[in-house]
């Protein structure tokens, strides 16, 4: 599968870029950030945390697919955006957030405290990386 197999589907349209969304999907994504990090991480919150961290890097792409003009609507298609950039780290990185996520909010399996805290940092770092490549000319 590539990504332009996600436009021939739907699952992804072609569409302006749109500076005000960008800006606001980034501006939300730090404040998400702020508040995860005032979380404590133990076994009651892990599961949550790791989906809200998810929820960040997702929102990223989102502001980065639509400063290229693409709206994607299957979080899957996001790896194969990546893949195209030429971003093939990034690209196995966020499949791997995406299923930890799948099988935390669909299959209700538990996460360890430990492998919350460095899922965290790895999104983290993957967020950062993406911001300064790609957004930081737009939110500057």
């Amino acid at each position: 599968m590539i990504f332009e197999d996600f436009i021939k589907s739907g699952q992804v349209r072609k569409a302006s870029p749109d500076i005000p969304l960008i800006k606001s999907l980034y501006k939300n994504t730090l404040n998400d950030l702020k508040y995860l990090h005032s979380q404590k991480i133990d076994e009651i919150s892990a599961r949550k945390i790791v989906s809200n961290y998810y929820d960040c890097i997702r929102s990223i792409l989102e502001a980065i697919a639509s400063l290229e003009g693409y709206k994607i609507y299957q979080h899957e298609a996001f790896v194969f955006f990546l893949k195209e950039k030429g971003e093939e780290i990034q690209s196995i990185k966020f499949d791997r957030f995406r299923k930890i996520r799948n099988r935390i909010n669909y299959y209700g399996k538990d996460i360890s405290i430990e492998e919350a805290k460095e899922i965290s940092l790895e999104i983290e770092k993957s967020i950062d990386y993406l911001i300064e490549k790609y957004l930081k000319r737009v939110i500057s």
